[in-house]
């Protein structure tokens, strides 16, 4: 493999772990409620944003990005307690429309806590290229790829070993089941929203020092990150973190060999062909009936 095709997977590898983050956080509300959650790229955006005025305000960055994620997580916990969880008796129609609102509503209210400029963050690590076979990648996408694995490692723990996590996969297999041998779905809803929230502001502070933040960043990354869910197969984990880097790759690629002008158009390509070709995605559940 040459050093150009190296630069590209790297690439392809980076962005595409941003967007197993995004759609795993699709994936984690899809699961505890049926609802696709269209704000999820502002928590992206919140995460970033708050990084950067926290770092701003003289806090050292372990500490800004804790409290970026904290920040982020309340805002999910909040959208749920305000919005979603008040209108849970709705249809699945409604509830996608009032994510689709909130996500309006937090771009606005960014705007106002701080402006429309495109604001930098500085790197993990310091950002000195490092020469692997030909390329160069810069540390800040070594971290990306190894907090992502990071990430899935503790969620594996933590949908296995605890009993939030038991609570949550239960109720993704069946809700009614779930209410009947005492899971408190609600509670578990909650929850929901607070993890997704705090994996998309992980999502948004290892991304900025990339390609900045800005109080729209999360749109586009929260549509890429739909679509990873989608390819993956929407409410499947590991069809989460599949979908997101085969959607990196191809995306690079794409961009590499073909023309970088149609680089934000392969996503949405790739939506409508696995909709067409199989609706449940890569790795979606099999629909099978019991005789």
């Amino acid at each position: 493999m040459g050093g150009q095709a190296v630069q590209f997977v790297a690439g392809g590898l980076t962005v595409g772990a941003i967007y197993a983050l995004v759609a795993l956080g699709f994936s984690i509300i899809f699961n505890a409620s049926r609802v696709i959650n269209f704000a999820q790229g502002e928590f992206v955006m919140i995460g970033g944003m708050s990084a950067v005025s926290l770092v701003a305000a003289g806090m050292p960055m372990p500490a800004a990005i804790v409290g970026a994620v904290a920040i982020a997580g309340v805002v999910g916990l909040l959208l749920e307690r305000l919005a979603v969880g008040r209108a849970r008796n709705a249809d699945v129609v409604t509830l996608i429309i009032i994510t689709i609102g909130a996500s309006i509503f937090l771009r606005g209210l960014a705007q106002l806590v701080w402006d429309k400029r495109i604001h930098p963050l500085a790197p993990l690590s310091g950002d000195a290229p490092i020469a692997i076979l030909g390329a160069t990648i810069v540390p800040q996408s070594l971290w990306v790829i190894g907090v992502t694995i990071v990430i899935v490692a503790v969620l594996s723990w933590f949908f296995r070993r605890t009993l939030l996590g038991k609570a949550m996969l239960a109720t993704s297999y069946n809700r009614f089941a779930a209410q009947l041998v005492g899971i408190e779905v609600r509670r578990v809803l909650f929850a929901s929203f607070g993890l997704a929230a705090a994996l998309g502001a992980i999502a948004g502070v290892l991304i900025a020092p990339i390609t900045f933040t800005s109080y729209d960043a999360g749109i586009m990354l929260g549509l890429k990150g739909f679509a990873a869910a989608i390819l993956g197969g929407l409410g499947s984990f590991t069809g989460a973190v599949v979908g997101g880097l085969v959607l990196g790759l191809l995306e690079s690629l794409g961009a590499g060999y073909v023309s970088s002008a149609y680089k934000d158009v392969i996503a949405f390509v790739i939506i409508l062909a696995v909709l067409v070709v199989r609706p449940d995605g890569i790795l979606g559940a099999v629909k099978s009936e019991r005789v």
